[in-house]
């Protein structure tokens, strides 16, 4: 039985995948797909079933003609996803539980599209017990997401994202990078050139709690996920508009790194909802 909380969507890709197994994207193999490419002589492809007659009756040299069409081919997708310790901070809920819906829902998402998926999660360094090459092991995907609530990631951080290419694949695939994306700007970068032979899709999660709905007056108790601790900070208006903001300053920075690599972010707060993932494959990544 599936979990409640996958939420499936859909996706299409922008170039034609250079796989030579069957699927549903365009390709760029001779194949039986339905993308015409081109003729060729009965000779060189000897398929009478393709065969081409008005070309064949056109053709100078009298050669039997045959039609050749793109081959329909899968593609790899991998959802990356931060499991350090700002994965633990609470608003309406865990950020965990967010990322574990997100990643969850592309799984099954992958699955229904016969594509390839590979899971990866990473915290300072990559974490074995949470990756898994790209194949079709969607449920054991689904097993390995649903422990995610499980992980206790206070004080580590999440420079295991720079660990994350050696994993991918050689052949151009989506990559869903599932992160809050509270790390050094440089480090993003590296990883974004290290990403760079595939598409990204950065998938920001953040709360409403972090920055908007902070007290107005008074005290205030806030997790600082690097330490495990609580901070105590007295609130005011001034130190508000602050925290508000450094967010509004963050968001426009992410956007400007991410739109210089040619990825749009897709920001989630709160819940995730599967149309609004699939608008953004219409809007932004249409072939």
């Amino acid at each position: 039985m599936l979990p409640s909380y996958i939420k499936p969507f859909s996706y299409q890709i922008p170039w034609k995948s250079s796989s030579v197994h069957a699927g549903d994207h365009l390709g760029i193999q001779r194949g039986l797909g339905l993308e015409y490419k081109g003729n060729a002589s009965l000779v060189d492809y000897p398929d009478l079933r393709r065969m081409d007659v008005r070309q064949s009756l056109r053709d100078p040299y009298e050669q039997v003609q045959v039609r050749l069409f793109y081959h329909d081919s899968i593609t790899p997708v991998y959802a990356v996803c931060d499991l350090s310790s700002s994965m633990q901070y609470k608003g309406s809920r865990r950020k965990i539980e967010l990322v574990q819906e997100v990643a969850a829902s592309i799984a099954y998402s992958v699955s229904a599209e016969n594509d390839v998926f590979s899971l990866i999660g990473y915290d300072q360094h990559l974490l074995d017990d949470y990756v898994l090459p790209l194949g079709y092991q969607v449920h054991e995907a689904l097993e390995r997401i649903d422990a995610f609530t499980g992980i206790d990631a206070l004080g580590r951080g999440s420079t295991g994202i720079l660990e994350v290419g050696p994993l991918l694949s050689q052949n151009k695939g989506l990559v869903f990078w599932i992160s809050d994306f509270h790390m050094p700007l440089d480090t993003i970068i590296q990883a974004m050139n290290m990403f760079s032979r595939h598409q990204v899709v950065p998938v920001v999660l953040w709360e409403e709690e972090e920055y908007r709905r902070l007290p107005r007056f008074g005290l205030g108790t806030m997790l600082d996920p690097e330490t495990g601790r609580d901070r105590t900070i007295f609130f005011r208006e001034s130190v508000r508009a602050k925290f508000i903001t450094a967010f509004e300053q963050r968001r426009a920075a992410l956007e400007d790194l991410f739109l210089a690599f040619e990825s749009p972010p897709h920001f989630v707060s709160g819940v995730f909802e599967a149309e609004a993932m699939t608008h953004y494959f219409e809007k932004y990544l249409t072939a």
